[in-house]
């Protein structure tokens, strides 16, 4: 037992199990609307962007996370405009306006001195963390559940059947751009952990394992959620030990259980998932 507990001992790694854990649960609510909306390339996408934000505010002596966030805001806002002028597809417009923002990002790390801070920008570095990233990420981990709680009815519609939503009343615009930006937030507060290269498959992961274990929308959220923290715990404790790099500790956990999902899945129902509805309940 001593030898189990023996890394909580340490503050920084205190800090790394609850920065975690946050990141875990924040990415597994955003990823449930990212899947569930066939966004998943948009966390890659935007992931890009907001490492070429925070090159570009290194290079200027600003906050990375400053100029990443106003990276991913742009582009956030950028994308959703751009797709939804039906000559441009969403896929394309990701393509080209966060391939464009990570190309200068790796231009500007490239003829400067600042690698270290790059790789921990790309791969994460979650043992690294301090008291202002854990509040950080808490501070977005609340505002986010806040913003899904008040505009659950809003975001829900939206997901499944957003034509409908729009004759009715709902803001379809609107909930894309706020959707949007609450992505572009937690992929900025998250890059610390994760690292750029690798949360896309947080916020990927959890949501498709909680689909694979429930048809509902409602206990889809939940399990998401609760799969994220879980992943984030396991993956850091993992890595203390082994001497893995953090990010990829996390996603290799989160694969993990998501192998073990869908033979759970598969097996319960006797064949392949079918590509049927989810219910809304």
């Amino acid at each position: 037992m001593q030898t189990l507990l023996e890394p909580f001992r340490y503050e920084f790694f205190r800090n790394a199990i609850l920065v975690a854990l946050l990141t875990g649960a924040l990415c597994g609510l955003v990823g449930t609307y990212v899947v569930l909306r066939g966004m998943s390339y948009i966390g890659h996408g935007l992931s890009h962007a907001v490492f070429g934000g925070a090159a570009i505010a290194i290079a200027l002596s600003f906050s990375p996370l400053i100029g990443a966030f106003v990276i991913g805001v742009v582009a956030a806002i950028l994308i959703n405009g751009v797709s939804r002028r039906r000559t441009i597809g969403a896929d394309a417009a990701i393509g080209v306006i966060t391939s464009a923002m990570f190309a200068v990002g790796i231009a500007i790390v490239s003829v400067s001195s600042m690698s270290r801070l790059s790789d921990a920008l790309l791969f994460g570095n979650v043992l690294g963390v301090t008291v202002r990233d854990v509040l950080l990420v808490a501070g977005v981990a609340v505002a986010s559940a806040a913003v899904v709680f008040l505009r659950y009815r809003q975001m829900l519609f939206s997901t499944f059947d957003p034509e409908v939503a729009e004759v009715s009343g709902v803001n379809t615009a609107w909930v894309d751009l706020l959707l949007a930006l609450i992505l572009a937030s937690t992929i900025t507060v998250t890059m610390r952990v994760v690292g750029v290269m690798l949360i896309a498959a947080m916020l990927v992961i959890p949501p498709v394992i909680a689909r694979l274990l429930t048809d509902s929308f409602h206990r889809m959220l939940w399990i998401s959620v609760a799969t994220g923290a879980l992943c984030g715990f396991v993956g850091v404790y993992l890595s203390y030990y082994l001497d893995w790099p953090s990010g990829a500790t996390v996603v290799l956990t989160a694969t993990t259980l998501f192998i073990l999902a869908y033979v759970v899945s598969s097996l319960r129902n006797r064949r392949p998932l079918p590509d049927v509805g989810i219910d809304v309940h």
